[in-house]
């Protein structure tokens, strides 16, 4: 199983992040934070301090599977600042990797990169305008899954974003069982809504 990717900048949304961590933690799969600054210590949105696994230059990508941005303001503006970041992403998508980004990350961070041209997407409400001139489609949906995107709107969203990318990796019963045994009981996987 290959390794998925949270990265962490200043301004991060603490919630979609560690949601996603502690999902995939959840259901066996194998995912490490990545720090975007030149420390470990990454301050969230709202003060929470957090030690990420590891900086972005001492990261090897090449068994990636999710590359996961959370939202947060200024945090998706820091993500997409980072030279390093950017060029991982374009030729993570070009390669046919997954993407997932949640609140503020798909307008701030993909859509300037032309990860969301012809796709369907969802994003922080307010931020729409930036995807649309992108080339994106839009949907008023707490989560959109695709095959290689998946994309959230807002720090709500954590939870069914995350087991978005638990049901795209390791299937539609293994995100039922870890949603079960958190006591989220969706009637289906479908993340179209």
């Amino acid at each position: 199983m290959n390794r998925n990717y949270v990265f962490l900048a200043q301004g991060f949304e603490e919630i979609e992040a560690l949601t996603v961590v502690d999902v995939l933690r959840r259901a066996g799969m194998d995912v490490k934070t990545v720090s975007i600054t030149a420390s470990r210590q990454v301050v969230g949105a709202h003060g929470m301090e957090v030690t990420a696994d590891m900086l972005i230059d001492e990261a090897e990508f090449s068994d990636a599977g999710f590359l996961i941005l959370p939202g947060g303001m200024p945090g998706s503006t820091n993500l997409y600042e980072n030279a390093c970041l950017r060029q991982l992403l374009v030729r993570h998508a070009a390669d046919g990797g997954c993407i997932a980004a949640i609140c503020a990350a798909p307008a701030v961070v993909l859509a300037p990169l032309g990860l969301l041209d012809g796709k369907e997407a969802t994003c922080y409400p307010g931020f729409e305008k930036q995807c649309r001139a992108a080339g994106a489609i839009m949907r008023d949906a707490s989560v959109i899954a695709l095959d290689r995107l998946i994309t959230g709107n807002a720090p709500s969203a954590a939870l069914r974003f995350s087991l978005a990318i638990v049901a795209n990796v390791m299937g539609e019963s293994q995100a039922q069982e870890v949603g079960s045994a958190m006591l989220f009981y969706p009637k289906s996987m479908n993340f179209y809504f």
